[in-house]
């Protein structure tokens, strides 16, 4: 689920920020937005530039996305670096909103106890916020049952001492964009696994999981899917 990359890898794409500079030529900092699209054209994190669109497909916004740039741990001599989540929710906006509030916490708390961040640190963060939110839901669903059907891909990545960290849960990519020197244009790298129904390794894993469930990935108008519902499988 969690993988390093050296950064030389990624220094392509980030351009170190000039002292001074605005992190909008309009000076509007909390972006722009344009019917069901909001976008921001540039930011400035510890490592570089930024730059971030959401575009809203359903009646309510079900998916959220942070960027925490600076401390990554609750020590003062802990290690700095930039902090990104990309949480698609699905079935409700709950989950998604639950693990913006929670992953980066729970990765700062673990850093703190490890003394720095690593794949380990991260793997640790998201199976705490995942307790976490399934505790919410145990103690909520008599009263709010429809939180018991929310969900969230969950989408992670840490540039740190020189190292980008990748995590994945769900069906969400990150894509790296690489200069090709040799004939002057960009290229596409994928950089994270999806966790998907229609990919049949994927449903393989499922019903060696689920023995006992026939019923466990369901091909549903020419879509696989887990239950009969949904293709994320994470």
């Amino acid at each position: 689920m969690v993988s390093a990359t050296f950064m030389k890898i990624v220094s392509p794409c980030w351009k170190p920020s000039t002292e001074g500079e605005n992190s909008n030529s309009d000076g509007e900092d909390n972006g722009r937005v344009d019917g069901l699209l909001w976008y921001k054209d540039s930011g400035h994190h510890v490592s570089g530039e930024f730059s971030m669109a959401v575009v809203q497909a359903n009646n309510q916004l079900e998916d959220c996305s942070q960027l925490e740039s600076g401390p990554l741990s609750s020590l003062e001599s802990g290690p700095q670096g930039t902090f990104v989540g990309i949480y698609d929710g699905h079935g409700g906006p709950e989950a998604a909103r639950f693990v913006n509030d929670h992953l980066f916490d729970n990765i700062k708390k673990f850093t703190s106890e490890s003394c720095g961040i690593s794949a380990d640190v991260i793997t640790r963060a998201f199976l705490e916020t995942e307790e976490e939110f399934l505790s919410l839901v145990r103690n909520q669903w008599l009263n709010k049952p429809q939180i018991a059907s929310a969900g969230s891909c969950c989408l992670v990545g840490i540039i740190c001492s020189g190292l980008l960290y990748i995590a994945n849960a769900g069906d969400s990519r990150v894509v790296l964009g690489r200069m090709e020197n040799d004939v002057k244009e960009v290229k596409a790298v994928q950089l994270s696994s999806e966790h998907n129904a229609s990919m049949e390794f994927v449903r393989e894993e499922l019903r060696a999981l689920h023995p006992d469930d026939p019923q466990i990935v369901v091909l549903k108008h020419k879509v696989w899917r887990v239950k009969g519902i949904i293709q994320v499988t994470i």
